[in-house]
């Protein structure tokens, strides 16, 4: 029985006799381990679009479905793509196939129904009761209609508690969670992330909470509810600060590239440009200090442990900082290395995706029509499925409407 029966508005689009809600998806022969899983991808901007973009790497057949605006991100450029399509929007929508419904409209809504009915994941991140209020309550109807469904929801706070309902945006939750307050340098402004941390965590909890559902429902046969909260992915990562708050009741501060623990552990100047230098244990300062050819400081009292280096951090660093800027950092990179010292240089995000190690793992691909960042996930025995590029709002909408049963003048209604 369908969730969602057919509106009986004057204008409402009359459906066949039957409607195939599978018939949405169109390639259940993708590679990857998640092949013929079929995700209806209800969610906009970032954390929903990315966690649904992840399941289509690894094979799911992902249906994403836009309002006649478009997710808003489509115009969150410059730059675009030949066909107008954000880079923005792109990176978090490749992959999919698109159709174009108006929800606020019966007739649109009436598709949705027959999606929920098919779809074995669902993700959406709506403003919280929106989709209740159209009568697609998840515990009362559609968890009953579709008792194998896995329904993932996106949220800023959660839906209940003393914040649950309000809306979460990537830098709130990075200021009210704390992130902000220990990222930048002591004397300067909390800082937000240069990448949109929460929402990408976000993305990497939802991501793995379906796989566990999918996992349980193999067991058990059913589906559930998978809750991510914004809230909950920046809690999660604010390690080590937390436990070390946990322990000793001191307030994290501001440390700049400084790790707040391990001396030494930041960027330094060279001759030509900044370099990271990690020496998180004894015998990486060892190394350390041998190349730079000052062997004897690990026998002083100030910098023999890191307890003793992170009490003495100014004086160690005021010693090892003009040693370091002697030099050039392809050779200094290439003496630590074989010392066994971690570091390196700070490259540019051209550089990185250039760099022949990353070509090499495939993370940066160019092929098929696709240029953009590879699949980070690699399984011995399993392929991953093939990226395309985002299409344009509402791409395959006749042709998935078709496939579902609807006839040429429901079709144009709709479309």
């Amino acid at each position: 029985m369908s969730v969602f029966t057919s509106s009986s508005e004057a204008n409402a689009v009359t459906p066949p006799v039957v409607i195939d809600g599978r018939a949405a998806w169109r390639s259940e022969d993708r590679d990857g381990v998640l092949s013929g899983l079929r995700v209806l991808d209800l969610s906009r901007v970032l954390a929903g679009p990315y966690a649904a973009q992840m399941l289509a790497d690894h094979g799911a057949d992902v249906l994403k479905v836009e309002a006649p605006s478009g997710d808003e991100t489509r115009g969150w450029g410059p730059p675009f793509d030949e066909d107008g399509i954000s880079a923005y929007y792109g990176g978090m929508n490749h992959s999919k196939d698109n159709i174009c419904l108006d929800l606020r409209t019966e007739q649109g809504r009436e598709v949705l129904g027959h999606l929920l009915n098919a779809a074995d994941v669902v993700v959406e991140n709506f403003k919280a009761g929106t989709l209740a209020a159209w009568g697609f309550d998840y515990e009362s109807v559609l968890a009953p209609a579709n008792p194998g469904m896995i329904y993932c929801r996106i949220t800023g706070f959660g839906v209940d508690g003393p914040m649950g309902g309000l809306p979460g945006y990537d830098a709130v939750l990075q200021s009210f969670g704390g992130l902000m307050s220990v990222n930048g340098y002591p004397e300067g402004n909390p800082l937000r992330v240069g990448v949109p941390i929460v929402d990408i965590v976000a993305a990497n909890l939802a991501f793995s909470g379906v796989l566990l559902a999918v996992l349980d429902r193999t067991r058990t046969g059913n589906g559930q509810l998978v809750d991510i909260a914004l809230l909950d992915a920046v809690i999660s990562i604010l390690h080590p600060h937390a436990a070390n708050w946990t322990v000793s009741g001191v307030v994290p501060q501001r440390t700049g590239e400084l790790h707040p623990t391990v001396v030494p552990y930041q960027v330094f100047a060279t001759r030509d440009g900044d370099f990271f230098i990690s020496a998180a244990n004894d015998r990486q300062f060892a190394s350390l200090a041998a190349v730079l050819g000052v062997p004897e400081i690990v026998t002083d009292p100030r910098f023999v442990a890191n307890r003793d280096r992170h009490k003495h951090r100014e004086e160690l660093i005021a010693l090892i900082a003009p040693l370091i800027e002697t030099w050039r950092r392809e050779e200094l990179g290439a003496r630590l290395t074989e010392a066994g010292v971690p570091c390196s240089p700070v490259n540019t995000v051209a550089q990185a995706l250039q760099s022949p190690q990353v070509r090499h793992r495939e993370l940066f691909v160019e092929r098929d029509g696709y240029r953009g960042i590879g699949v980070p996930i690699s399984l011995g025995n399993a392929k991953t499925a093939a990226q395309t590029p985002a299409v344009k709002c509402g791409a395959h909408t006749v042709e998935v409407l078709a496939a579902m049963g609807y006839d040429a003048e429901s079709i144009d209604t709709l479309a």
